[in-house]
């Protein structure tokens, strides 16, 4: 909370996972960014479980730098997690989340700043044009993603929206009193409802290697997101055995018109018709299975009441 008579804090938050190299070119396009003499500049790094030098170069930053903060996490716990971490610890008055590996642009900000000085909570960043950054299998079923949590899900997320965004003191404070393990965060900042606007913007290339985001991730974060905001899966049991009742009246009312009609003999007995409601019966079970068994997991996960990461060390 901003006291009287200080300048408001914008708190950049981080997460990194092996970014030796762009880290420190990263920082100084922050350093860069342009901004009223009325703000003052913080930064909180998440290292998570980085196997490379990335924490050395971030203790080296936090030693030149006092407005430097360093989180080490105890392993890898992704990003999500990581970032989760880098919001619980933020104090800024403005907090603005952003990866580390240039593909958000630093130089949004000041348009951000502006927009809650219009009186948004929440200015989320909207990715367009991703052909510079993305394949297209990754473009299209993103694109799907997005349209099929919103189409069922409990909140309109907009295509491409990401994890650089900026939210204010009380839609921070409001976020982090959400505790569930499976997070994600997309459809946390959207749940809460405060005044939002979007933004978007093109983004840039990596200051340096290749995305480690595979389409593991990617789907374990579609997974959390569509489970997390969405009861429909647990309803399709209810379209497809009406689905299947249906069928089966229709089969009850075809052998009805042969036995009422005095044709019982053109009634040939047969295997397959019986095959085929018993695999498709049987599928539609082990599809309902394995939907409640996921339901099941996230449930157990949640109860076990485990932090989502752990703190190794901190810098002051």
């Amino acid at each position: 909370m901003q006291s009287p008579g200080t300048m408001p804090v914008i708190e950049f938050v981080v997460p990194l996972f092996n970014e030796r190299d762009s880290l420190p070119r990263f920082h100084s396009q922050l350093l860069e960014i342009p901004l009223s003499r009325e703000y003052t500049r913080r930064f909180t790094y998440v290292n998570d479980g980085s196997t490379d030098d990335t924490q050395q170069i971030l203790l080296e930053l936090a030693a030149a730098h006092k407005d430097v903060q360093v989180i080490e996490l105890s392993r890898n716990f992704g990003h999500q997690a990581a970032l989760s971490a880098g919001l619980d610890a933020a104090t800024g008055d403005i907090v603005i989340s952003l990866d580390g590996d240039g593909q958000h642009p630093p130089s949004l900000v000041p348009e951000m700043l502006k927009l809650h000085a219009g009186g948004c909570d929440i200015v989320q960043a909207r990715r367009i044009d991703q052909k510079k950054s993305a394949g297209i299998l990754k473009r299209r079923t993103s694109r799907a993603f997005y349209w099929l949590l919103s189409s069922v899900g409990e909140v309109e997320i907009a295509e491409g929206s990401s994890d650089f965004r900026l939210l204010s003191r009380r839609a921070l404070d409001a976020l982090r009193r959400m505790p569930e393990y499976h997070r994600f965060l997309r459809g946390m900042v959207v749940w809460i409802g405060f005044p939002s606007a979007v933004i978007p913007y093109e983004p840039g290339l990596r200051i340096e290697g290749e995305s480690r985001y595979t389409y593991r991730k990617m789907f374990r974060l579609a997974t959390d997101g569509l489970f997390s905001f969405s009861l429909v899966p647990l309803r399709i049991g209810l379209l497809l055995g009406l689905g299947f009742i249906l069928a089966a009246a229709f089969e009850l009312m075809y052998v009805a018109y042969f036995w009422l009609s005095g044709y019982r003999e053109r009634l040939v007995p047969g295997w397959s018709s019986l095959i085929l409601i018993l695999t498709v019966s049987s599928a539609i079970n082990m599809i309902l299975i394995g939907i409640l068994g996921i339901y099941v997991g996230m449930i157990f996960r949640e109860v076990k009441r485990r932090p989502v990461y752990l703190v190794r060390s901190k810098t002051p």
